[in-house]
């Protein structure tokens, strides 16, 4: 968004110390004049004349890899991280051609001192945050995409703008039958932060809730999931204005349409408990 132009130069930099280059390395500015000057020539920027949110930013970012045709992996990387080993882009590699139904690797968000957010473990026991293991989402900070699942699954979920897209593509990858690593080795440093600081997080996060709800999961289980997201939202939350905002958000996705509902399979949905995580919670 051409807000942190400092530490998108400190990450391209990381980049560039990798031992193993990216064939491609696309830069996409999300609207007109947040691209900063004095890229290095070999980033492929694409700037969007307006703000497309997180979802229509790496959509573009895709789209610029898949019409190049020479990619098998695709990795995002948040404009304020930092790759602070040299051989992450290696590493990924060889995940990658060790296990051809690996659909997404997941990286380990640590700050400065090495500490990771609970909020950054994806699974629901997340004391330890290195141990290793499938799990049934992903970090949208660090991450790497199998290119053949996404011509599978398809891309973002363009609608959500930002918040839970990561659990829309994580469900769909599980439902076609990819795993979802989460790899702490690889590691992306990023500043301790909390998501509530986007003004729009508690509407749309509500909101992304519900059309995560009505696009994937089995009939019985809407009302369960989103119970339970009611009760943890009003349990957890200790801004007023923000639970109005939720309830509103809600309230949004409910009589909103989220493109087409395809529920998971039940096997899906015993592929997830066995991994820790029911599509429930």
């Amino acid at each position: 968004m051409g807000n942190r132009p400092k530490e998108l130069l400190d990450l391209l930099e990381s980049v560039a110390r990798q031992d193993e280059l990216p064939v491609r390395t696309v830069l996409v500015g999300n609207g007109t004049g947040s691209l900063p000057e004095g890229l290095p020539a070999w980033v492929e920027a694409v700037e969007l004349p307006e703000n497309a949110g997180v979802t229509g930013g790496r959509n573009a970012a895709y789209a610029r890899l898949r019409a190049a045709g020479d990619v098998d992996v695709l990795v995002d990387l948040d404009d304020d991280g930092l790759l602070v080993d040299t051989d992450v882009v290696r590493r990924i590699a060889d995940l990658y051609a060790q296990d051809p139904e690996l659909g997404v690797v997941s990286f380990r968000i640590a700050d400065e001192h090495g500490q990771t957010q609970r909020r950054h473990v994806p699974r629901l026991r997340a004391a330890d945050p290195l141990r290793r293991g499938y799990v049934t989402t992903f970090l949208g900070g660090g991450h790497a995409l199998s290119m053949p699942m996404l011509e599978r699954t398809g891309p973002w979920p363009e609608e959500f703008f930002f918040t839970h897209e990561e659990t829309d593509l994580a469900w769909r990858a599980l439902d076609d039958g990819w795993r979802i690593l989460y790899e702490p080795a690889l590691v992306l440093q990023h500043p301790k932060t909390s998501p509530a600081r986007h003004a729009v997080y508690y509407r749309m996060t509500a909101r992304n809730r519900v059309w995560l709800a009505k696009r994937h999961l089995p009939a019985p289980l809407v009302p369960v999931y989103l119970g339970a997201w009611i009760a943890l939202t009003v349990a957890r939350t200790r801004s007023l204005p923000g639970l109005k905002a939720w309830f509103g958000g809600f309230a949004e996705g409910v009589r909103t349409k989220c493109g087409q509902r395809r529920p998971m399979r039940w096997r899906t949905v015993w592929t997830m408990t066995r991994l820790g995580r029911p599509p429930v919670i």
